[in-house]
């Protein structure tokens, strides 16, 4: 199969329309990371979605609609808090999982009875998803377990020759994956960190908690059960720049070794191979996806240096930055 990259215009979401009704898969570029999107609707493609990232198949997908999808298509309930979530937030990098109304092919809750909804504010996604009219069931557009891509070569890289069409929209502003908000009982329950933090949500509806997981249950969300985000090489995950250091120096072959880390710590390792996130939240998690598959092509060893922020969208990126680098 010949995997195209085309811009975003008439003529490719043409394209794109015909590629999704037609039963096949579209990569389409979100605020967050790139999506492999398949009609939610149709049962064999969104299977294939399965078969081409090698995802297994108890772990749920997210359904995309543009801003003016009445969701009520596809959710049984949407309660207050939820309605004044979305008000605040969406478009945006929030997801929120409703009771399913079961109008979607199970496999895209992985038969579960619930739906986690998304509508992305990525002027691309909204034009792709008006213009293919259909709820699109996505993950991420990469590989199962790899990093996640924040940009069309990043897909083209993970996805070449497995998907017909890639969108191209240009990096990804935000970095990480939307936070996913279980909206099913009396309280919004984070079931995975993102962009959009608990504080954030508590200040517009004063209470809001956060999944804690429990040995053996089914996971409502991607993101909660597997390993992530990892590079395609090793990995090691230190506390701060002292444990770094010292890892590093009882290495026999330092040639290849990169530490990730933000811009404070990088100024304490000076000399040394690094792969700099940035100062602010916003930068570290903007930089943390492209920052690992740069180093996947330069180093055989990442050293991953927690950062010292950790509150707000951070919970989010120490999420992923532990599942990427930690053992």
């Amino acid at each position: 199969m010949q995997t195209e990259i085309l811009g975003i215009n008439e003529k490719s979401l043409n394209l794109a329309k015909n590629i999704i009704l037609s039963g096949r898969t579209v990569v389409f570029p979100t605020e967050t990371v790139y999506g492999l999107g398949a009609n939610a609707y149709d049962e064999f493609a969104v299977e294939s979605i399965f078969n081409i990232k090698g995802r297994p198949n108890d772990n749920p997908l997210i359904a995309h609609v543009h801003k003016d999808y009445d969701i009520s298509e596809l959710v049984s309930y949407v309660p207050e808090y939820a309605k004044k979530l979305a008000k605040a937030f969406l478009p945006g990098p929030l997801t929120m999982v409703y009771k399913s109304r079961g109008t979607v092919c199970p496999a895209v809750s992985c038969g579960l009875d619930t739906l986690a909804i998304r509508i992305p504010s990525h002027n691309g996604a909204q034009s792709f998803l008006r213009k293919v009219g259909v709820p699109i069931a996505a993950p991420s557009a990469n590989i199962s377990k790899h990093v996640s891509p924040t940009s069309a070569e990043h897909v083209y890289n993970d996805l070449k020759g497995r998907v017909e069409l890639i969108l191209d929209g240009g990096s990804c502003s935000g970095g990480i994956e939307s936070t996913v908000l279980d909206c099913t009982g009396d309280v919004p329950i984070i079931l995975r960190s993102g962009l959009i933090s608990r504080e954030m949500i508590e200040d517009k509806i004063g209470v809001c908690r956060v999944h804690s997981p429990k040995a053996g249950e089914r996971v409502l969300s991607p993101g909660m059960k597997y390993r992530h985000y990892t590079p395609d090489c090793a990995t090691m995950l230190c506390a701060d720049v002292e444990e770094a250091l010292k890892a590093y120096e009882e290495l026999t072959d330092k040639e290849y070794v990169y530490f990730m880390c933000e811009d404070g710590a990088a100024r304490k390792l000076c000399g040394k191979n690094i792969l700099n996130l940035g100062k602010t939240d916003i930068e570290i998690a903007a930089n943390l996806y492209a920052k690992l598959r740069e180093g996947e092509k330069k180093a055989r060893l990442i050293i991953g240096i927690l950062p010292e922020m950790r509150d707000g969208i951070m919970a989010g990126v120490i999420n992923r930055f532990i599942k990427a680098c930690g053992n």
